[in-house]
């Protein structure tokens, strides 16, 4: 069997979920879970649960042949009783075999095989160490999502592969064992880590987290925002070791900080250097409104600079994606959205709106096949969500799921949003501006980055359940100067300023301030 044949290949050539570890990595990785030559290793039990080409597995039977040699037992009985690899690919374990046979050992179908992990009977461990598949939920087949979804608690929303080893392996852990995989840190923040992050933190102990996003861990240059991540089967601590390295030279030398351990799936307090302070407010706290851009299940029907031409004008809407906030501009490019809901929220009657009527039928078969109106074929024509008109009228602030944008914009009341565009409305238009100016701030930015994973260029993911969680000033306790200096500021788009005013905002006047409102008329600002 090969891995190509079950989830595909990759641009370069290589299959999903093929990317291989630096040896420095996985001498770093045995060392800190104490898996070193220098140790009698003769009764501790390990685990690779996809071994490749042998990366991990033969600097653990070099450090095995050494400790023999050292504690004098039995080099080859110890590696058949305590070394166990797995690999779906064939010929990466024939290749790893090669390598193991020029160290003095012949890998049995034992503790060597050629299996689904995943799919499979496994020993308990004491070591878990390796580095598990990458393979997006796209990638996985439909047949194996719906069996492993039967199998894995923790197989959420649009979980990577890696989410399931993780499991896998966590529960094949012996007490007091040590688990230690380098992967993806999208886990750590994303919705799809979610149930993981609720399991380890009910579960075991987290010990570290080292992040090498920013470093090159792997045999070949890959986007893959890695990390190592040690846990351990004992009881829970209050802490954990947190580091983050540019390159694998600094491993050696890397200091770490103290973090809290999170009790439950919310692991921002690991990653968040924001203050948390009773002074400090989420965006729907302080009566603003978060939403997200309507999905109408069949784009190319719905939404186009044609519509004017083809259908009634009363039911078309200016739409605006996320394409059309690029530059630190936002520049609508002609097209419109094509509303087939009356006032009442009910779906039009289309005999009332001829040319409508004779456009969707057009694409009637195409409409009508989709899952959202398979258990109403009378409702064939219903977007997924429903469209709001009322909504165009409103001031909103617009904010792209990815923006490599600096400047946050500001609808007065023009546009419809859609479904890759997230909103907030709500208080006045001078509020959304305050609220936009600081959204635009480098305080934000930073809080953002501890709750979502930022996207390759450093953009942060503006989603909703992000957004919720972000905590604020009381922008209404604001006085007339220091407000208007940040208005002046958002409408000049000058960030240093803005980021000044924000700062002062945090630090010198919610940090500081107790229960008092705020002015800053008769402090002079003198920003850092």
């Amino acid at each position: 069997m090969n891995s190509n044949d079950i989830y595909g290949v990759r641009a370069n050539g290589n299959a999903h979920g093929d990317v291989f570890t630096s040896p420095e990595i996985v001498r770093y990785m045995l060392d800190i879970v104490g898996y070193k030559a220098s140790y009698n290793l003769s009764q501790v039990i390990v685990l690779e649960p996809s071994c490749g080409e042998g990366a991990f597995i033969i600097e653990i039977v070099r450090r095995l042949r050494d400790s023999a040699s050292r504690y004098h037992f039995d080099f080859k009985d110890a590696f058949y009783r305590c070394v166990f690899a797995y690999d779906i690919d064939a010929t990466k374990i024939n290749k790893c075999k090669k390598e193991l046979f020029a160290l003095g050992i012949e890998p049995s179908e034992k503790n060597f095989k050629v299996a689904d992990f995943l799919s499979s009977e496994v020993p308990m461990a004491d070591l878990v160490i390796g580095n598990p598949p990458y393979v997006r939920y796209e990638n996985i087949p439909e047949s194996k999502r719906k069996l492993f979804k039967n199998i894995f608690t923790t197989f959420h929303y649009r979980s990577d592969l890696y989410v399931l080893f993780y499991e896998k392996t966590l529960r094949c852990l012996k007490a007091n064992g040590k688990h230690c995989l380098i992967c993806a840190n999208r886990w750590y923040k994303n919705e799809y880590g979610k149930k993981l992050r609720n399991f380890v933190a009910q579960n075991y102990r987290l010990e570290s987290i080292i992040n090498l996003e920013r470093a090159n861990a792997f045999q070949e240059k890959v986007l893959a925002y890695p990390a190592i991540t040690l846990i351990s089967k004992q009881s829970r601590a209050s802490t954990l070791s947190y580091a983050e390295v540019k390159s694998v030279q600094e491993l050696k030398k890397m200091s770490f900080s103290t973090r809290p351990v999170p009790k439950n799936d919310d692991w921002s307090c690991i990653f968040s250097k924001a203050v948390v302070n009773e002074n400090l407010y989420t965006i729907e706290e302080l009566g603003f409104r978060i939403g997200i851009g309507v999905a109408t299940g069949a784009d190319h029907v719905f939404i186009s600079k044609d519509l004017p031409k083809l259908v009634e004008k009363e039911l078309l809407l200016p739409a605006l994606n996320a394409k059309n906030l690029t530059g630190n501009q936002l520049q609508w490019n002609g097209e419109f959205l094509l509303n087939p809901y009356a006032e009442n929220g009910e779906l039009i009657n289309l005999s009332k709106f001829p040319r409508v009527e004779k456009y969707l039928k057009s694409f009637k078969e195409k409409l009508s096949n989709r899952h959202i109106v398979k258990k109403n074929n009378a409702k064939w024509y219903k977007t997924i969500d429903k469209i709001n008109p009322q909504l165009i009228k409103k001031s909103k602030i617009l904010l792209p799921d990815i923006s490599g944008n600096r400047f946050v914009f500001l609808d007065e009341g023009n546009y419809y949003p859609l479904h890759n565009l997230y909103y907030i409305t709500g208080n006045t238009l001078r509020d959304q501006k305050i609220l936009s100016a600081f959204l635009m701030s480098d305080a934000i930015r930073t809080q953002i980055a501890s709750i979502t994973n930022n996207m390759n260029g450093g953009f942060p993911r503006w989603q909703s359940q992000h957004l919720r969680k972000l905590r604020i000033p009381n922008i209404k306790e604001m006085g007339e100067s220091i407000a208007n200096r940040l208005l002046q500021s958002y409408d000049q788009k000058k960030l240093d300023s803005i980021n000044e005013i924000v700062n002062y905002a945090y630090k010198d006047l919610i940090l500081t301030r107790k229960g008092k409102g705020y002015s800053g008329e008769q402090t002079s600002l003198n920003f850092i």
